[in-house]
């Protein structure tokens, strides 16, 4: 693709967009599940089952407002940034006028989906009366970005910043699709997810095509340099980190024991996702450079061979 060729999707966004066609979602007072238990290890721990099953809700809730945190960290630091400086042609890769209006559309949706989340934070903790304990200032991307920026020579920082951008919300896309699926869940918070996913779609899709357009105008050299820092990215991104210290901070918070919290601790920090090909978000990742033509490149395919599928690795891609 060049940027010659590029479609705006301007009237599926007049007509589809969440902040246009759909109304404020009311969380249900009702016996389902505020936060899936899928995602939230911690309460389905042989401590937690066998000594905290009666602080499962305050878990999952917390739980709820981390992701809430995350989203809105994610949307309004990250994500707007890159699309806010794309939409106002202040980005160091210059992309015509029909990309830099979808950029804008990305940069509402996003602040939109940000304003959601809040309000559902402001209705649970009214609903429950749950307080949120303290929640992280960052999320992965927070770090993952700058140390992939880092690395990138200076005229190559924003097309680093492009694809890190584009993966994440290749990335997110997917991870929200398997949220909004889950029946356990309080219809509203599926339905808020299922919005979010119904924008997220399109968004992925322009993210991918602004990195087609890129590499297929890219100097051999440039596309080089890109590689080698690219698996520094997926490192840092799919880090577990954060989370484990949010989770030890929820354990200080439960009503236990001294002696259950530490064993609680220890079962937390035998959960491992190994950063490889089978963690469960590189296939999303591996997906997106597929989708963007960037795989195609061999460079690239040395890069990340140890996070493909053998068949890939080997150059055969299908």
């Amino acid at each position: 693709m060049i940027a010659d060729d590029y479609q705006s999707f301007a009237d599926a966004w007049e007509g589809r967009a969440t902040i246009r066609t759909r109304p404020r979602r009311i969380i249900e007072n009702d016996e389902k599940l505020i936060y899936p238990l899928s995602r939230q290890p911690l309460v389905l721990s042989e401590t937690f089952t066998r000594e905290c099953a009666h602080l499962r809700d305050f878990a999952l809730t917390q739980s709820l407002y981390k992701f809430i945190n995350d989203v809105v960290i994610f949307e309004t630091e990250i994500v707007d940034k890159t699309a806010r400086r794309i939409a106002k042609n202040h980005f160091a890769i210059r992309f015509p006028f029909a990309c830099r209006y979808d950029a804008m559309t990305i940069v509402v949706d996003e602040d939109y989906h940000a304003l959601v989340a809040m309000d559902f934070m402001q209705q649970t903790i009214a609903l429950t009366g749950i307080e949120p304990i303290e929640l992280p200032r960052e999320i992965e991307l927070s770090r993952a970005i700058p140390a992939a920026l880092t690395l990138a020579p200076e005229h190559l920082r924003s097309a680093v910043e492009l694809i890190c951008v584009a993966i994440a919300e290749n990335t997110v896309t997917n991870d929200v699709a398997a949220f909004a699926k889950d029946e356990s869940v309080k219809q509203s918070i599926k339905g808020m997810m299922a919005d979010h996913l119904l924008d997220e779609g399109r968004h992925s899709g322009f993210w991918a095509r602004l990195v087609r357009i890129y590499w297929h105008t890219a100097p051999e050299s440039d596309r080089e340099s890109i590689a080698r820092i690219m698996p520094v990215f997926i490192r840092q991104y799919l880090t577990h980190e954060i989370q484990k210290g949010f989770d030890f901070t929820l354990i200080d918070h439960l009503a236990v024991a001294e002696s259950v919290k530490q064993a609680l601790k220890d079962e937390a920090l035998a959960v491992t996702f190994p950063i490889n090909r089978h963690h469960p978000l590189v296939g999303n990742i591996v997906r997106f450079f597929n989708s963007s033509s960037v795989l195609e490149s061999p460079c690239v395919q040395r890069a990340l061979a140890d996070y493909l599928p053998g068949s890939i690795s080997q150059g055969s891609l299908q």
